[in-house]
């Protein structure tokens, strides 16, 4: 993708964090599922997890995203090494590394909050994962967020 004034992104991957990311409490929105299926058509789409609350598994039965699990944010930012180039969305500790890496990287500050160190690493700054998605899905909306 092409935006003015920012460069030209080759994206291989789109990888998320599941908890306060995706998720919130474990639990992953019907509508934030069919948004992920749309955008596993344009992308591979790879979750990155603890797996702090155990749904991991459960909660991405059936859709086409591949997971991996994580113990650390040092393992997490190894593993997105290998999707390079990537975009990553995040919000916590355990993500900034992702996010340093990425060639686009998002902070999705939700219910479960952000640290200030996701903050700081991301490109962009959403309130939902669902607003993150759709800048993806439709990039004139990232365009507009990000042209010098």
């Amino acid at each position: 993708m092409e935006i003015p004034n920012y460069g030209n992104l080759e994206i291989n991957a789109v990888l998320f964090d599941l908890n306060g990311t995706l998720a919130e409490g474990g639990r992953i929105d019907d509508e934030v599922k069919h948004l992920l299926e749309r955008l596993a058509e344009k992308y591979t789409v790879v979750v990155l997890s603890a797996d702090t609350f155990g749904t991991l598994e459960e909660e991405f039965k059936g859709l086409p995203v591949r997971i991996e699990r994580v113990s650390s944010g040092a393992e997490k930012a190894e593993i997105a090494r290998g999707y390079e180039p990537y975009i990553a969305v995040g919000n916590g500790n355990n993500d900034v590394a992702m996010l340093e890496s990425a060639e686009l990287a998002f902070c999705i500050i939700g219910p479960e909050g952000a640290t200030t160190d996701a903050l700081l690493a991301s490109d962009v700054v959403v309130r939902d994962v669902k607003d993150a998605i759709g800048m993806l899905l439709d990039e004139r909306k990232l365009i507009a967020t990000l042209r010098g």
